[in-house]
């Protein structure tokens, strides 16, 4: 069976996955989703979790704040929510996430 690496940048995936990737435990992430608003993996059939890439950069962005820079949970919600009511203008749109993105990838192979 291939490995969360083995996938595309763009694949979903599972919250086992996920947890390993990050070295964390899966019932992290699941309490994780009951304090965060904004980390909403997609659920099927049997509240199966599918993380998108955009929900494993945020479980990135929480696990760094948390367990390295020392935010507290409630500090880390207050930062999300700002950045939530005052988009930056600095920050690139979707296009140009991929296009970065589609950069860094064919640096890397090439």
């Amino acid at each position: 069976m291939a490995g969360a690496s083995d996938k595309d940048a763009g694949a979903f995936r599972t919250i086992g996955e996920v947890a390993g990737e990050i070295g964390l435990q899966q019932h992290v992430l699941r309490y994780w989703e009951t304090r965060f608003p904004q980390l909403r993996p997609l659920q099927r059939a049997g509240k199966r979790r599918y993380y998108r890439p955009e929900d494993v950069a945020l479980v990135r962005r929480i696990d760094a704040l948390l367990n390295r820079d020392g935010y507290t949970i409630r500090g880390v919600q207050q930062l999300l929510a700002a950045e939530r009511r005052r988009p930056s203008a600095a920050a690139p749109g979707l296009v140009g996430i991929r296009d970065l993105l589609a950069r860094a990838l064919a640096e890397d192979h090439g």
